[in-house]
């Protein structure tokens, strides 16, 4: 007879004395309970199937969180199962937060907004790439 294995318990937080960040599309705390398959997610940047960059920073975003979804769905996951993002935007502005917390706040649904860190970076390492986005997603460990 084999035990099940519990499934992990995955919470966000965002405590009182702290601003509110589901503005800007993310958590301050992710914590997980729990036994735990993690997955972490290279940077996906803008980038088609064909390996063609939009110059477009919003589609830019668009199309990374649709290779971030591709990616987890490869592992079993999804975005309300991403624990931490870490995001790297060229010229960094409020202008640009301001989309891509918009995108992430439509990807996520209303669902609560897993922890995230912005870093503004001078250039990535395609010319041309304006955004990267970075995951660790927690899922059941496998049978």
């Amino acid at each position: 007879m084999t035990t099940a294995t519990p499934a992990p318990q995955l919470t966000f937080l965002n405590p009182e004395g702290l601003y509110d960040p589901r503005p800007n599309g993310y958590s301050h705390l992710a914590i997980v309970d729990g036994p735990a398959r993690l997955v972490h997610v290279a940077g996906q940047g803008g980038e088609d199937a064909q390996g063609t960059l939009s110059p477009d920073f919003g589609q830019q975003v668009r199309q990374a969180l649709a290779n971030l979804e591709t990616a987890l769905r490869a592992a079993g996951a999804g975005p309300r199962d991403v624990a931490r993002l870490t995001v790297l935007i060229v010229d960094h502005s409020q202008e640009r937060l301001q989309v891509f917390g918009r995108a992430l706040t439509a990807l996520w649904d209303g669902a609560p907004m897993p922890a995230c860190t912005l870093i503004p970076v001078p250039r990535l390492a395609l010319d041309g790439m304006l955004f990267e986005i970075e995951a660790t997603a927690v899922l059941a460990p496998s049978a």
